[in-house]
C-alpha cells in the first residue's frame, strides 16, 4: 500500500513537535513550513460540467471538498446557460477519476432550487453534524446531513442571521456584492467570514455551544481601499500542529485575471500578517503555476484547500499543499454568469518538508 506523502510529512511534524515540547523552537519550526513564497503545478481539466434532461450546465464553479472514508467528496456551484446558479455533489476516490463521476444536482433536495452558490462543507463533530454553507443572495444559508455520501439527505435552507445583513456591512459594501461565506471554530468559538467585492472581509462569531445559532458581533477583520486586491474567496485554515492561521483571499490583478493573496496569524481573530499577498509574490497566480501539459487558464479563482481532516477547525498539513481551485480558458469574453469555469488542482512543487 503507498502511504500518503501528506500524512507522512504530518506524522513526521508531530513527532518533532513531541521531541521538541516545551521548546520556543518547536513552533518555529512548523510555522517555518509554510514558504514566503509558493510554486504549484496544475492538473489539466478534472471537473467540466455535465448536463441532463433538466440541467442545461454551462460552468463548474466554487469547489468545496472533504476527505472522508476514502472519498473525495466535492460540492460545487453550476451555473446553466440562462446563467441561473445552483450547486451540484459528486464524489469518488482518486482525482483521476473526477472526471467521470456522477452529478447530483442538490435542487433536487430539500435545498430547493432558487439562487444556491458557493458551497464549504465541514463536519460539525459537537454534533456529529456535516454542515454545507452557501449563499442565496439575501443571507448565509445553510444544510445538514449526518451522511455526507447521501445528497439526497441535506435538510432545508436556515438562515445563519436571524436579522439578514448585518448593519456594518451595510454600511461598507457600497456596490458590492455579499458573497462566500465561511465557516471555522477554535475550541470556544466559531467564525463566519464573508466578502463584499468592496475591499472588506468580515468576521462574525458565535459559541460553539450555540452554533449554529446567534451569530453575530460583526467585524471588518481586513480591508483594502483597492476593491481587486481584497475581493472575494475568503479561505482560513488552521496549520497543523502549529498556533498558526492562514487566510487566503481571491483578488483580481492588474491583468484583470484572478489569482490568491495570503496571510497568517496567531489566532482566526487576527492580527494578519502578510504571507506571499502581491503579484509578484501571490499564494497562486499564473505567475507560480505550471501545468500538466497547456495552460488551459490564466486565472486561478474560487477554490478550497485539501485539508487533513474534516471537522470544524479546518487543519491541513503545511507539507504539499494541494488547492481545488476553478479556472476557465483565457479566451473566453462572455458575461459574467456565462463564464465557462472547469475545475482543476494544484499541488505545491515547493513544500519544505
Amino acid at each position: 500500500m503507498r502511504l500518503n506523502p501528506v500524512i507522512m510529512c504530518a506524522t513526521l511534524l508531530a513527532a518533532t513537535l513531541i521531541a521538541l515540547s516545551g521548546n520556543a523552537y518547536a513552533a518555529s519550526t512548523q510555522a517555518g513550513s509554510l514558504p514566503t513564497k509558493f510554486q504549484w503545478r496544475s492538473s489539466g481539466v478534472l471537473v467540466a460540467p455535465k448536463s441532463d434532461a433538466t440541467h442545461n450546465i454551462r460552468a463548474v464553479k466554487d469547489p468545496s471538498v472533504a476527505y472522508h472514508n476514502g472519498r473525495y467528496h466535492v460540492f460545487a456551484t453550476t451555473t446553466n446557460n440562462n446563467g441561473g446558479y445552483s450547486m451540484v455533489y459528486l464524489n469518488f476516490t482518486d482525482w483521476s477519476q473526477a472526471g467521470s463521476a456522477q452529478h447530483h444536482y442538490l435542487d433536487q433536495t430539500a435545498i430547493g432550487g432558487g439562487y444556491k452558490a458557493a458551497p464549504h462543507v465541514f463536519y460539525f463533530a459537537p454534533k456529529r453534524l456535516w454542515y454545507l454553507v452557501y449563499q442565496t443572495g439575501a443571507n448565509a444559508a445553510y444544510s445538514t446531513t449526518s451522511d455526507i455520501a447521501n445528497p439526497r439527505s441535506w435538510s432545508a435552507p436556515k438562515n445563519f442571521y436571524a436579522n439578514g445583513m448585518p448593519q456594518i456591512i451595510k454600511d461598507n459594501i457600497g456596490n458590492g456584492h455579499w458573497v462566500d461565506f465561511w465557516v471555522i471554530c477554535d475550541s470556544a468559538k466559531c467564525y463566519l467570514f464573508s466578502s463584499d467585492d468592496n475591499g472588506h472581509l468580515y468576521r462574525s462569531e458565535t459559541t460553539v455551544a450555540n452554533f449554529p445559532n446567534g451569530m453575530g458581533n460583526t467585524v471588518i477583520a481586513l480591508q483594502d481601499p483597492n476593491k481587486f486586491k481584497l475581493f472575494e474567496a475568503p479561505n482560513v485554515y488552521k496549520v497543523t500542529g502549529s498556533n498558526t492561521y492562514m487566510l487566503i483571499v481571491e483578488a483580481i490583478g492588474s491583468d484583470g485575471k484572478r489569482y490568491f493573496r495570503s496571510w497568517t496569524a496567531p489566532a482566526i481573530t487576527g492580527p494578519w500578517t502578510a504571507l506571499a499577498d502581491t503579484e509578484a509574490n501571490p499564494f497562486a497566480r499564473s505567475n507560480n503555476v505550471t501545468f500538466d501539459g497547456a495552460a488551459w487558464t490564466r486565472d486561478i479563482s474560487h477554490g478550497e484547500m485539501i485539508r487533513d481532516g474534516i471537522d470544524q477547525t479546518l487543519t491541513i498539513s503545511p507539507c504539499n499543499l494541494r488547492f481545488v481551485y476553478q479556472g476557465m480558458d483565457p479566451n473566453a469574453t462572455d458575461p459574467y454568469n456565462l463564464l465557462p469555469w472547469r475545475l482543476g488542482l494544484l499541488t505545491q512543487t515547493n513544500s519544505t518538508c
